[in-house]
């Protein structure tokens, strides 16, 4: 007697930036018949492929990834919008009895797409105070204000990130509770398996220099100055993106390209540690090795983990 396969679960592949979960996505939906739902936050963006390290249409081994290049660059990010893409992206997948293998490293993006989230509304004059205060003071003095109100979201919030910053700052204004106390627990609206790809800090490091290099020998600059004559400098979270940020203040003659090319190395080490930080305090990611010479076998155990989890 045949046994049938299992019914279709949500995976979720988080971690740090450079940790391997693209390529890992790609193997998971291949061999369990699924398709990848983009988690990445500046992959949303069209034309933003060097500096986000999209995989190329060669690199996804023929399996559908949903949720890339839906936006211009000149479009500010909406976390409510994503997350109402991304769940139609997954029920229409397990109504297809496909699975939906979710992947990328920013944090409330996958809460958004399988948790039980919702986001406080927005007031104009309370925003508008802000963004100008921003303007005005700049970002490091409201990310110092924010850490004053709500240290957790001091520390997960890069004090570069004027936007999400303002946004932190308004829903504590509006609601007189700290900005992360508006996320509620660990509960899921999907059944829902996730694997966090674990890489030591000092092989991260190195795995992100290297990463760096390559995306300016492959033409981040060239790409940059491209998306500078779509809008990208006027784009609220596009231009705050890792590299292009630092491109785009070289163009602008604030420091040489070398310079830009060191910064984002830096800045991207930083944002590594908060990703890491993020998805270790939620006790529900199954963390698997991706080091050197572990990560030769990180495909088998992912995939050993889900046989346990689906069959548990």
């Amino acid at each position: 007697m045949s046994t049938a396969p299992p019914a279709p679960r949500v995976i979720a592949v988080v971690g740090p930036t450079a940790a391997g979960k693209s390529d890992l996505g790609v193997f998971l939906a291949q061999r369990l018949g699924g398709e990848v739902v983009n988690a990445d936050s500046m992959q949303l963006y069209r034309g933003m492929d060097i500096g986000t390290a999209k995989l190329t249409t060669g690199e996804r081994g023929g399996v559908p990834h949903h949720l890339l290049d839906i936006w211009d660059v000149t479009v500010t990010a909406s976390v409510a919008e994503y997350q109402r893409l991304a769940r139609a992206e997954i029920d229409r997948l397990l109504a297809e009895g496909r699975w939906p293998v979710l992947v990328g490293g920013s944090g409330l993006y996958v809460r958004g797409a399988i948790d039980h989230l919702e986001f406080p509304g927005t007031d104009p004059v309370v925003r508008a105070r802000l963004e100008d205060e921003l303007t005005l003071r700049g970002s490091g003095a409201l990310h110092a204000r924010l850490s004053a109100a709500d240290p957790d979201a001091g520390r997960a919030i890069l004090p570069s990130n004027g936007r999400r910053i303002v946004r932190a700052l308004e829903v504590i204004e509006i609601t007189g509770r700290p900005f992360t106390a508006n996320l509620p627990g660990h509960e899921s609206v999907y059944d829902t398996v996730q694997i966090g790809v674990d890489v030591p800090r000092a092989e991260l490091d190195e795995r992100i220099a290297t990463r760096v290099d390559r995306m300016w020998e492959a033409g981040l600059v060239d790409e940059v100055r491209a998306l500078e004559e779509r809008g990208l400098r006027e784009g609220r979270t596009a231009a705050r993106a890792l590299g292009y940020q630092q491109v785009l203040a070289a163009l602008a003659g604030e420091y040489g390209e070398r310079e830009a090319r060191d910064e984002t190395v830096r800045a991207t080490k930083r944002f590594a540690r908060r990703q890491d930080s993020w998805f270790r305090r939620d006790p529900r990611v199954h963390w698997l090795s991706g080091a050197l010479p572990d990560h030769r076998e990180l495909p088998a155990r992912a995939l050993a983990l889900l046989e346990r989890a689906v069959t548990a």
